[in-house]
């Protein structure tokens, strides 16, 4: 939903804001406007006051109907005159006793028509600046449509307002797609913090069009607006190491910063260009780290080098602004286009897990119903009946009942620790009577809240039963300890017995699988399983971690 929702605004903003750039330098009216050389003569530097002309020239007109307008770009509080006549005022000039009420860095006026005839006319600024007097910026007019001048930027305007809609609502989803993830994955956060950094960084550039900002506040809105640059350059190639597995995060973070932190020295005041830098900076990184995927060939790194140089060429040709919110959209739709990736790989994973859980569950009821068993048993109960009709009835309920657990548990993914240690309890029993040897369960520390995969413990006794001899006198003693510590949890299960002397060396055996892969299932890497002989018999260890 998202990528083709980004399409469609990409699609449209590209046609958009081309055509709003060729209007805006194009006009129905043909002007001059030199005052360069009036510069030393409209701020005085010891005074706040101001006095600015300059002329402009109506050589021809398409719509004589259509009023014009006048775009000021300039810091103070003034009034505007064409041809002497009183057109407006931006804020209010400081008087004796009466202090400056700054008007705003960007302000338009209607020009009335009868003073709008072709020919050479005269704007002039009266005003002040008693706030920001070192910044040396310079007086911009501009003449147009007084319609054009409201209209065009609000159709850009429109369209960022979609984007930046977009971004938050992505930042939303991405956040509560952390929150409510069993696995906290940093790359899906860092991605949410970008989404929503770029919204803002939307929402603070055009600003301007709905808010009155006074003069003196105009470079608060650029510091805001170059801080939001910076973390983002510092947080998309960051997220590109996440997802790419590149190697020396550390090393290339730290000099990702070192280089944004220098151009934030190097072009402190230069809010355009420091941005433009970071940008580049972290367009550079990432096509890297991209780059160094599709080598490695990993999964969508082409793709994304190709999207990434993509947003430099459409940041070569356009004007900065537009080029700059586009590129960082196809940023963004690279980011989207390997949360797909990333998505499908989970769905691909989820079905595997499904798998192997149904096929978990076949071997714990085959482990109780394979011919082998099944034939060895009836066959020591047929000769208990036959001896001993009591203890045969005996034999009976210990084999009912561990064929009843097993079947309580089969579907189930954790069960309560003491139905595993009853089950263990009546798998000795009926072990017992087939071989005719003691076996003997003693435990430990055992907390009745703990769960534990079904049948681990019940494979270990037939692990010990298998590949044990039981001791001159006495039983196999089967001894289950639980230590829990604040890191982690652990069952030891210790086989008091003699070890038969294998006759060659196994890897690992079937039930040692069952046994991993039951607890890959359950805690996924989050345990350890160490299994070994030791002078009184088996030791085996399984800790589960936190």
């Amino acid at each position: 939903m998202y990528k083709s929702y980004f399409f469609a605004v990409l699609f449209l903003l590209m046609f958009t804001s081309c055509k709003y750039y060729k209007e805006y330098v194009t006009t129905d009216v043909t002007y001059d406007v030199d005052y360069d050389h009036e510069l030393n003569d409209w701020h005085m530097p010891d005074s706040s006051s101001f006095k600015f002309q300059t002329e402009v020239v109506i050589q021809k007109r398409k719509n004589h109907s259509e009023s014009l307008g006048l775009q000021i770009n300039a810091f103070g509080a003034f009034d505007v005159y064409w041809d002497g006549v009183l057109v407006g005022k931006n804020g209010q000039m400081a008087k004796s006793g009466q202090s400056e009420i700054p008007g705003t860095e960007t302000s338009y006026y209607q020009i009335p028509k009868k003073l709008s005839n072709l020919g050479k006319h005269t704007v002039t600024l009266i005003g002040t600046q008693t706030y920001n007097k070192e910044a040396k910026r310079g007086i911009d007019v501009k003449l147009k449509s007084y319609l054009q001048l409201h209209r065009s930027p609000l159709i850009v305007v429109s369209f960022m307002n979609l984007m930046a809609g977009a971004f938050l609502i992505a930042a939303i989803y991405y956040f509560f797609l952390y929150i409510n993830s069993a696995r906290k994955e940093l790359a899906v956060f860092l991605f949410g913090i970008i989404c929503l950094l770029f919204f803002f960084l939307l929402i603070i550039e055009y600003v301007k069009y709905y808010l009155d900002i006074p003069y003196n506040q105009f470079y608060t809105r650029l510091k805001i607006i170059g801080w939001l640059t910076f973390a983002i350059s510092m947080l998309v190639p960051w997220y590109f190491m996440l997802q790419f597995e590149f190697k020396r995060k550390k090393l290339f973070l730290a000099l990702l910063f070192i280089v944004l932190l220098a151009v934030y020295i190097g072009y402190y005041g230069h809010f355009d260009i420091s941005a433009a830098y970071f940008t580049i900076t972290a367009r550079f990184f990432s096509i890297v780290i991209a780059i160094d995927a599709a080598i490695r060939k990993t999964k969508g790194g082409l793709i994304v080098a190709a999207g990434l140089l993509a947003g430099v060429v459409v940041n070569y040709f356009m004007f900065y602004d537009f080029g700059l919110f586009i590129a960082f959209t196809i940023l963004v739709l690279c980011m989207l286009y390997l949360h797909t990736i990333r998505a499908k790989a989970m769905e691909e994973a989820h079905n595997a897990s499904l798998l192997l859980s149904s096929r978990l569950q076949l071997e714990l009821i085959k482990k109780n119903i394979q011919p082998h068993f099944l034939r060895n048993t009836l066959t020591s109960l047929i000769d208990w009946i036959e001896e001993s009709p009591k203890e045969g009835v005996v034999f009976i309920r210990a084999l009912a009942e561990e064929f009843d657990i097993m079947n309580d548990i089969a579907e189930d993914t954790l069960i309560p620790i003491r139905q595993e240690i009853d089950l263990c309890r009546r798998h000795l029993e009926v072990m017992s009577f087939r071989k005719e040897i003691c076996y003997e369960w003693q435990e430990e520390g055992i907390d009745e809240n703990e769960t534990i995969p079904p049948a681990i413990f019940h494979t270990i006794i037939e692990n010990g039963i298998t590949h044990s001899f039981p001791p001159n006198e006495g039983c196999i003693i089967f001894y289950l300890k639980f230590t829990k510590e604040k890191q982690f949890k652990e069952y030891t299960l210790l086989t008091f017995a003699k070890n038969r002397q294998a006759k060659k060396e196994k890897r690992i055996g079937t039930g040692f699988k069952y046994i991993e892969a039951r607890l890959t299932e359950s805690y996924g890497t989050n345990w350890s399983f160490d299994s070994h002989s030791v002078e009184k018999g088996w030791e085996t260890t399984i800790k589960i971690f936190d």
